[in-house]
């Protein structure tokens, strides 16, 4: 009878779970259908750009001045007075004198030289008045003679006494016009407008002939030497074309950053060097920035703007050539190989070789078969097949 009740019991248990296994299975939620993940891969794009106006050519390269040189006097002596402009970073204008040398021992040779002269003067003189006396005398000896006479000779004539003293006078004038030279020579100026860079002398120092004193480069314009590529080179109009040798060339911007602030300055290009630098294989322009200092005189007191000092790193931008049809595309849409991806429509992708004009920071310059507005591939898949379907969202915006 205990058996029974057991076996029962265990029965009604066994029923009893299968029943409520079945229960809960009869209220558990339905599982969310999805549909398999797509096949086709997902591109980040970006439109394409038509361009328009210069394609610009970027470089960079340090401040240099357009011409600079060394202060040396032409003679020796002891400085009796320095201009108090004559300091590292001051500016000295056109003609202004730099420095006096002592010219007490100038003015000797001078007035020796030119008593030289005066009696050089008196000896030309007495030597022209005996050669006329002889020319004379002897004239008249020929007309008295019945026959025909021969021709005088130049020492008859005296000639060579006066030539002699017209040599030593012509001799003398010259002493005294170097006399003269040599002191007004005595007072240094300044050969054009221009900034002291270094000077080493003192009044009382004495100074001899062709030592260099001090450094100045000229104040009108600077020069800015930009390495670039030969295939930015010829994005340059008339590099190399024929031009005037002051005529200008292509318009260039010269950006100078000073702290967090960004200054710009207007140039030109000037010429370019006819040999490739053997280190680089680049070409070097050189690009002419008129009046660099401007922002340094009064309109420095007013705006507070430095000026574009020598030395100093700079960016340029170089209007280049203006083609009559181009493309700009971010740089991340140009394939290796030259070429872009372009999407069409259906999501068909489209291989578009491309000839690369320039490339700029995050942009690039090409000619190919781009419509403008046209979306192009610039991430999300590591490589493409000519025709493959691929899926797009909104391009990206530039």
């Amino acid at each position: 009878m205990g058996r029974g009740r057991g076996l029962l019991v265990a029965a009604v248990i066994v029923v009893g779970a299968g029943g409520l296994a079945a229960l809960l299975v009869s209220l558990a939620p339905e599982p969310e259908r999805r549909d398999p993940p797509s096949t086709v891969p997902y591109v980040a794009t970006a439109t394409v750009i038509a361009g328009t106006g210069s394609i610009p050519v970027f470089g960079a390269g340090t401040v240099r001045p357009g011409a600079e040189i060394d202060i040396a006097p032409q003679v020796g002596g002891r400085v009796v007075w320095v201009n108090p402009a004559f300091q590292s970073g001051r500016r000295v204008e056109a003609g202004a004198t730099l420095f006096r040398i002592e010219e007490e021992d100038y003015v000797y040779r001078l007035r020796e030289a030119e008593a030289m002269l005066a009696a050089r003067e008196a000896e030309f003189l007495e030597a022209f008045e005996e050669a006329a006396v002889a020319r004379s005398e002897y004239e008249r000896y020929a007309a008295r003679q019945q026959e025909a006479v021969d021709e005088a000779s130049p020492l008859t004539l005296r000639e060579p006494q006066l030539n002699a003293a017209k040599a030593a006078l012509e001799r003398d004038k010259a002493k005294v016009a170097a006399a003269a030279l040599a002191l007004s020579r005595t007072q240094v100026r300044a050969p054009f407008d221009g900034f002291v860079r270094t000077e080493t002398v003192d009044q009382g120092q004495l100074v001899s002939a062709n030592q260099a004193v001090g450094r100045l480069f000229a104040a009108d314009a600077v020069e800015v030497v930009v390495p670039v590529s030969d295939a930015d080179a010829v994005l340059i109009p008339n590099l190399w074309g024929p031009r005037e040798v002051n005529g200008e060339g292509a318009a260039v911007h010269v950006i100078a950053e000073y702290g967090e602030s960004r200054f710009a300055w207007r140039g030109h290009v000037d010429r370019a060097e006819a040999s490739l630098d053997h280190r680089t294989r680049t070409i070097d322009i050189i690009v002419r920035v008129p009046d660099p200092f401007r922002r340094g005189d009064e309109t420095a007191r007013e705006s507070g703007d430095p000026p574009l000092l020598v030395g100093k790193f700079v960016e340029v931008q170089i209007q280049g050539t203006a083609p009559t049809s181009y493309f700009r595309v971010p740089r991340a849409a140009l394939q290796p190989g030259n070429e872009v991806w372009a999407v069409g429509d259906g999501g068909t992708l489209r291989i578009v070789p491309v000839q690369v004009l320039q490339r700029a920071n995050d942009e690039a310059y090409v000619t190919g078969l781009l419509a403008a507005g046209q979306p192009v591939v610039i991430g999300g898949i590591p490589f493409a097949t000519d025709g493959m379907a691929v899926r797009t969202g909104a391009p990206r915006a530039r």
